[in-house]
Formats: structure tokens, C-alpha cells, sequence
């Protein structure tokens, strides 16, 4: 691996930095900087508006989703080249996690599938965080089986009407737009009978319930679909090839979200390193040390094996299953910090929101967020039989419903 810039990159680093320092609204600087997974907030200020600013002052100036061609609203740019404008972007880059969805998985789908009109139309006020999309996947019966879904599909005339119910759905509550996955036909494998679109979400029928979570927030949603009508030319992909249209959104998917993944290491250190236990400096006790070295040699690795993917990048190859393998080790990882956090913490490890409680109730939103994190993108078994059929070429689990129709297999309550 090679971790120094190119003369060109050098170049592109310095004026994305110049113009980042001239640009930014720093007043949010320092919240963002102390925000952290599950508590990614502005007291004096709506999140949402303040990123959509952000969003739409790059893209005027041509720096929004750097990657994508500029005829749907990118820059043109190499996929280094965003890599370098994430680091430079620093605790900013965190207002741009409103918009993942949308530009990480939505938007490469809606690239490849979408017709060109679609594309010229839609994909610039996406880029520009003008119009906020979500993914519409996961269901209450179907787990971690995507492929499981039962919101059917079927077609009257120009139009397909669309009836059922998707779950843990991000950010539908302040989304424009979706991408929809439906079974059209029931009749063959689960696989093999489904078909995407992409719709409005404030189409008739369309209702979005928010889901309370533990930590208080309501980032995802349960959304329902009443004899939603949704055009015939905003198929993405042939009918029934849908599961191919998803790969694509879930390799994005496991792009996006596996490349970010916080692991509560660099919180932990900084407090450990003024926390005063009963017998002196949490930084000097033997046992407090030798968790830190070990969360520290975990944060390093995977710091290294994100540099490999970047490194892949530079050099224009794929990058491989490395974020597969950083989401894993990560999810688990701030799960354990965060518990380890509260208990050094002892009693004030209950106690949230009062200023002189921000630490505290940073590790308890933590932890409270945390069994989101090895869920959403992918569980942990999802990641190891990925890692392990795909990196290490073990055997693939065995799957015994693979050639059955779908109206076929099995649930529960059928007789």
C-alpha cells in the first residue's frame, strides 16, 4: 500500500482543503466534531435543514457526489479523489449522512437501471440534497431475506399497483422519493419473481409510521402501501429481474455503510484519558490499559484494511469484501466500548442530558444505537456468510428453498 498522495492528488487534496476552510459553517464545527453514532444532533438547529445547505452550496460549486458524471449533477471525479474529499471534510462530512441512502445506494441504482430521462430529471436534485430518497427493502416477515418480501406488484393497464408493508425503513419519514422492491410473481422462486421502481412517497396510499427506538430518536420507519399506483416507466430493470436491479443497490449498500462505521474507540481513549477511578487516572490502571491496547490494535486494523480498499482505488481496481469485513468487526466493536464506557462510569452511566452529563450520555446513546448498527446494512451473519463464501470460499449455506415457488414454501399459519 501506498499512503502518500500523487502530485496530482496532492493538488486536488489542497483545493478541496482551501475551499472546505472557506466554506464550511463552522459554527456547528465543534457539535459535529463531539457528535457520535446514535447521537448526531444540533441543539440550536434542524439537522436536516442545516446538511441540505451544506449539500446544496458543494453542489453550486460542483463538489457534491464527486464520483457520479456530471450530466446528473457529479463532478467526473476518480474514485480516490472522493476519497480525499471525505478526509478532508472532517467532522462536515457528518452532516452528509442524511443523504446516504439516496447517494450511496439509490442513486448507482437509479445510474444503471433508470431511463435516461430519469436520470437527467431526478439524479441532480438528488446529488444536490435538494430531494432525499430511501430504500424500501425490508419487511416484518422477512428478516434478513430480502428476497422474503411480500408487497406484491401487479399491473393494471400503464400502471402497477402496489400493496403491502416495508419496515426499518431510513429516513422515510422526510424522504421524496424511494426505490421499491415487489413481488410480481409468486409463482416462481423468490428470486426470480421480483421487480423494482422507484416512487414518490407522497403518492396516495403511501403512509409512514416512524419507529420509536430505545435512545428516543425515530430514525427509521414502518411504511405501508394501500393500491399505490406507480407508472410502468418507473420500472427499474426488466419485470421479475429485480433481485438482479437489488444486487446492485445492496453492493452500494454495503459500500456506503461499511466503509463508516464508527467503533467508539477515539471517545473511549479521550475520556479514559481524564477519567479519575477511585485508585487514580483511568489511563494508568493496568486493566483499563490493557482494554484500550486491545480496542487499539482492533481500530488500527481496520483503519488499515479501509486504506487497502483506498489503496485499490487509487490505483483504479475494485476494492474487495474489505468493508464486509470492517462493518463486522466495527458493529460488534462500539457494542463493547460503549458497555465498557458506562460501566467505568458507574452510576453517572444513567444519566443523559444535563450539560455536565455530555459524556455520559454520549456512551449511553452509543450503546443504546449500537444493535442498529450490526443489523442495518446487513446482519452479522449476513457479513460472515459473505466473508466466508466469498473471501474464503468455504461451502454456501444450504439453502432449501431455493427452487420452490414462493407461494409455495411454508409459513406460518398456512395449513
Amino acid at each position: 500500500m501506498n499512503f502518500d498522495d500523487t502530485p496530482q492528488e496532492a493538488e486536488f487534496r489542497a483545493i478541496a482543503r482551501a475551499w472546505i476552510a472557506a466554506n464550511a459553517p463552522k459554527q456547528y464545527e465543534e457539535e459535529l466534531r463531539k457528535s457520535s453514532l446514535g447521537r448526531t444532533q444540533l441543539k440550536n438547529a434542524n439537522i436536516l435543514e442545516v446538511a441540505k445547505a451544506w449539500q446544496k452550496k458543494k453542489a453550486e460549486a460542483g463538489w457534491a457526489c464527486l464520483h457520479w458524471p456530471k450530466e446528473y449533477g457529479g463532478r467526473g471525479s476518480s474514485p480516490i479523489e472522493r476519497v480525499i474529499w471525505q478526509q478532508e471534510e472532517g467532522p462536515f462530512g457528518k452532516l452528509s449522512h442524511m443523504f446516504i441512502i439516496g447517494h450511496g445506494m439509490c442513486g448507482p441504482t437509479m445510474m444503471a437501471f433508470a431511463r435516461e430521462e430519469h436520470k437527467r430529471t431526478f439524479l441532480p436534485p438528488l446529488a444536490s440534497g435538494e430531494k432525499v430518497w430511501c430504500q424500501l427493502f425490508s419487511e416484518p416477515a422477512g428478516g434478513s431475506d430480502v428476497a422474503g418480501l411480500r408487497t406484491r406488484a401487479e399491473k393494471d393497464g400503464d400502471d402497477w399497483v402496489i400493496n403491502g408493508q416495508k419496515i426499518w425503513t431510513s429516513g422515510a419519514h422526510y424522504s421524496d422519493y424511494g426505490i421499491l422492491l415487489t413481488r410480481t410473481d409468486p409463482t416462481v422462486p423468490k428470486h426470480k419473481g421480483l421487480t423494482m421502481f422507484f416512487l414518490d412517497m407522497k403518492s396516495p396510499g403511501v403512509e409512514v409510521r416512524p419507529i420509536k427506538q430505545a435512545g428516543g430518536a425515530s430514525d427509521f420507519n414502518e411504511v405501508y402501501f394501500t393500491n399505490v399506483r406507480i407508472p410502468d416507466h418507473q420500472r427499474l430493470g426488466e419485470v421479475n429481474d429485480g433481485w438482479n436491479v437489488s444486487l446492485t443497490t445492496l453492493m452500494n449498500e454495503r459500500m456506503s455503510i461499511g466503509a463508516g462505521v464508527a467503533t467508539g474507540f477515539p471517545e473511549l481513549f479521550d475520556y479514559c484519558s481524564s477519567l479519575m477511578l477511585e485508585d487514580g487516572p483511568a489511563i494508568e490502571n493496568a486493566a483499563v490499559r490493557a482494554k484500550l491496547a486491545n480496542w487499539a490494535v482492533k481500530a488500527s486494523g481496520l483503519k488499515y484494511t479501509s486504506m487497502r480498499a483506498i489503496s485499490a482505488l487509487s490505483k483504479g481496481e475494485r476494492p474487495g469484501p474489505e468493508n464486509s469485513i470492517g462493518k463486522l468487526v466495527a458493529g460488534s466493536m462500539i457494542q463493547d466500548v460503549a458497555t465498557y464506557a458506562l460501566d467505568l462510569q458507574g452510576a453517572a452511566g444513567v444519566v443523559s442530558g444535563p450539560e455536565d452529563a455530555e459524556v455520559a450520555g454520549r456512551f449511553q446513546a452509543m450503546l443504546l444505537r449500537a444493535p442498529g448498527t450490526r443489523v442495518e446494512g446487513g446482519t452479522d451473519e449476513i457479513m460472515r456468510n459473505i466473508i466466508a463464501e466469498r473471501v474464503l470460499g468455504l461451502p454456501g449455506d444450504i439453502r432449501v428453498d431455493k427452487d420452490v415457488p414462493f407461494n409455495k414454501i411454508p409459513t406460518k399459519g398456512r395449513g
